[in-house]
C-alpha cells in the first residue's frame, strides 16, 4: 500500500510521507479527557481533528488501532506534580467516590461525542486500570539510572537524560533556560532539579486515591499513563502519537523521555497536534473559566450564546480550519458555520432530486480525485469543503435549468459526496434523521401540505395556496417554488 498521505511530525517540524510501521496496520494513541467536569468546546477540537484522522486512515486502507486514554487520576490541581488531584477534589466537594465523579462525566462526554458524530476508538484505558503497568514501567526508568527516590516519591532526573539525550527536543525548549527559570513550588524540596517531574506520590493522608508501590502508598505522576498505556496496547514503538498543541509542553515532552529511559529508543515516528480553540485571544479552557460546554452549545444556555448550535453546526464550524491553525470563537463564525453547512446540506439534497440528461454540460469530473489530494496534504479539511462547495454551485445549476447532467457524472458526485462528506469528514444530514430521530414521518407531511398547495395553485385557489405556504414561513419552513414543483428547507 502506497498512498501519498503527508502529515505534519511535530517532532520534525515539516509535512512527512506517512508510512506505517507494520502495513497495512496502523497504530494511533491520542490524549483523552480527564474527565472531572463536562466537555467543552476545548475538548471537541482534538476529537474531531483525530476522528478524521481514524476515518480517513480507513478509508485509504489501513487497519487501525485508535488508542485514546482516560485520565482518572494524577492529574493535579495545581501542577503536574503539586496540589490535589482533580477529580478527587471534585469528589471531595461532592461527598462522592472519584470513580462515580468519573463515571458521570464520561458518560457525558460519550454523549457529546456521539452528537458529533465523533467515533469511538479501538480501546479506551485508564490510567487507574493499569497501576501495575506504571510501578513496572517506574522500577524500568530507575534500573536505568534516569530517575530517583525521594521521600517516598520517584522523580525523573531531567538533567541527567539531558546529557545523554535532549529534552526538550519537541517543544523546541532549551534545557539550559528551562532549568534557569522553572519556579520554585511549595513542597518541591524533595526534588534535585525543579525541572524534574514526578513519575510517583506519596500520597498525603488526605489524599483519596493511592495504592501500594515499593517507593509508598501512593499514585502516579500525570505523564506516566501515557507512556505506560500505549507501549501495553500498541508496543515499544507505533505510528501517530495526537493531542493538543498545549500538551507538547510539559506532558508529551516527558512522555519522550520517559519512553526514551526506559526502552533505549523514541517510541513514537509521527507526533501530530492540533492548534487551540480560542475566545477573544485566549485559549479555551477550563484553568481560565472561559469554556463553553457542549451542551451549553446544543442547547443554547450559555450567557455568550446568542443561540443553541446544533452538533454538525459545531463540527463543521472546526472543519472550516485547518487542524493546525488557530479558530477564534465567536457567534458570528458560528453563525457563518451554521449557514454554510445548511448550504451544502440543501446542495445534497437537490443531487438526489435532479434528473439526468444524455449529455453533461457542467464540468464535475475529478471531484473525487481533487478531494482526495487535499486530504492527503496534511488532512486538509477547509480546501475539501471549498471543493464540495464548488460541486453545490453545479447542482444548482442543474437544479435552476441551467445546465444538464448525465447519469454517469450523477452516479460519480453521488458517490464523492458520500466518501468525503460523510464517511471522511463525518458530516451528518441532521434534517434527514441524523439526529437518531426518524423524520421521514414529518418530512412526508410537508410534502404532502406543498402538494395540495399545488393543486390549489393549479385550480387558481390563491387563498389556499397563500395560506398554506405563509402558515408553513410562520412555523420556520421556507418554500421555494421551482420549474419542477418546489423545494423546502427549515430556516
Amino acid at each position: 500500500m502506497n498512498h501519498p498521505l503527508y502529515i505534519y511530525n511535530s517532532l520534525t517540524r515539516r509535512k512527512e510521507h506517512f508510512k506505517p510501521l507494520h502495513e497495512p496496520r496502523v497504530g494511533m494513541y491520542v490524549c483523552g479527557p480527564t474527565v472531572y467536569g463536562d466537555a467543552h468546546l476545548g475538548h471537541a477540537r482534538p476529537a474531531i481533528t483525530f476522528d478524521i484522522l481514524y476515518r480517513y486512515l480507513q478509508h485509504l486502507g489501513y487497519k487501525v488501532r485508535y488508542v485514546r486514554n482516560i485520565t482518572d487520576v494524577g492529574h493535579l490541581e495545581h501542577d503536574a506534580d503539586e496540589g490535589e488531584d482533580k477529580i478527587a477534589k471534585k469528589a471531595r466537594l461532592e461527598n462522592l467516590e472519584p470513580m462515580e465523579v468519573v463515571q458521570y462525566y464520561l458518560n457525558r462526554y460519550h454523549k457529546a461525542m456521539e452528537a458529533l458524530n465523533v467515533l469511538p476508538p479501538s480501546i479506551e484505558p485508564h490510567a487507574s486500570g493499569h497501576i501495575i503497568e506504571q510501578i513496572e514501567y517506574v522500577k524500568a526508568i530507575l534500573d536505568a539510572g534516569y530517575a530517583y527516590e525521594s521521600e517516598g516519591s520517584v522523580y525523573f532526573d531531567v538533567p541527567k537524560y539531558n546529557r545523554d539525550f535532549h529534552y526538550g527536543k519537541l517543544s523546541g525548549r532549551n534545557i539550559a533556560e528551562l532549568l534557569n527559570t522553572t519556579r520554585e513550588l511549595d513542597g518541591q524540596a524533595e526534588k534535585r532539579n525543579p525541572a524534574d517531574f514526578a513519575l510517583w506520590k506519596k500520597a498525603a493522608p488526605e489524599h483519596i486515591m493511592h495504592w501500594p508501590s515499593p517507593w509508598s502508598e501512593g499514585f502516579p505522576g500525570w505523564h506516566l499513563e501515557c507512556s505506560t498505556m500505549s507501549e501495553k496496547y500498541l508496543g515499544e514503538v507505533f505510528d501517530i502519537h495526537g493531542g493538543g498543541m498545549d500538551l507538547q509542553f510539559p506532558h508529551h515532552e516527558c512522555e519522550i523521555a520517559q519512553s526514551v529511559a526506559h526502552s533505549g529508543h523514541d517510541a513514537v515516528c509521527y507526533w501530530m497536534h492540533n492548534n487551540m480553540i480560542t475566545i477573544n485571544g485566549q485559549k479555551m479552557g477550563k484553568s481560565l473559566g472561559n469554556f463553553i460546554t457542549l451542551d451549553e452549545f446544543f442547547t443554547g444556555t450559555h450567557k455568550a450564546l446568542v443561540q443553541a448550535y446544533s452538533p454538525m453546526t459545531i463540527r463543521f464550524f472546526i472543519l472550516q480550519a485547518h487542524y493546525r491553525g488557530t479558530v477564534d470563537f465567536s457567534n458570528e463564525a458560528l453563525q457563518a458555520a451554521e449557514k454554510a453547512y445548511e448550504r451544502i446540506m440543501d446542495g445534497w439534497k437537490r443531487l438526489n432530486e435532479l434528473k439526468p440528461a444524455e449529455a453533461s454540460t457542467v464540468d464535475v469530473k475529478g471531484l473525487a480525485q481533487k478531494c482526495e489530494e487535499a486530504m492527503n496534504d496534511d488532512l486538509n479539511t477547509p480546501i475539501v469543503i471549498a471543493h464540495l462547495f464548488d460541486a453545490c454551485r453545479a447542482i444548482n445549476s442543474v437544479n435552476d435549468g441551467k445546465a444538464t447532467i448525465s447519469q454517469a457524472d450523477l452516479d460519480e458526485l453521488k458517490a464523492t459526496f458520500k466518501t468525503f462528506l460523510f464517511d471522511v469528514l463525518g458530516i451528518v444530514d441532521e434534517r434527514a434523521g441524523g439526529s437518531g430521530v426518524n423524520l421521514k414521518p414529518y418530512e412526508e407531511a410537508v410534502n404532502l401540505l406543498l402538494d395540495i398547495r399545488r393543486d390549489a395553485k393549479h385550480k387558481k385557489d390563491w387563498a389556499t395556496s397563500d395560506l398554506i405556504r405563509n402558515r408553513l414561513a410562520e412555523i420556520g419552513f421556507d418554500v421555494k417554488d421551482t420549474k419542477d414543483g418546489f423545494e423546502w428547507k427549515v430556516k
